[in-house]
């Protein structure tokens, strides 16, 4: 899997992430206006969709590219269709 994206860089969102809702979870404890915790968790949401974005990318770009070039067409391409699918549902 480390072959299809930039491991380094997905990391470095993902901390960036972890980050985000922990400020998020300390907005709740230091009663900060509703109205600015949305706006964090729309901005932690939208983050993590862009992880998910570049993970999809990377599939298509290596795994689905050589499952094709392998003649596994009709496999690779329902495999795709069912990784597009969960990426539509999370959100």
């Amino acid at each position: 899997m480390k072959q299809c994206m930039d491991a380094d860089n997905l990391h470095r969102r993902l901390k960036k992430i972890i980050g985000q809702v922990q400020a998020i979870d300390r907005m709740v404890d230091e009663d900060v206006p509703c109205e600015d915790i949305i706006t964090q968790v729309n901005a932690a949401k939208s983050a993590l969709h862009k992880v998910g974005q570049i993970i999809l990318e990377g599939h298509l770009q290596h795994c689905v590219r050589d499952g094709i070039e392998q003649g596994d067409a009709e496999e690779t391409i329902a495999k795709f269709a069912k990784a597009v699918e969960r990426f539509s549902n999370i959100i």
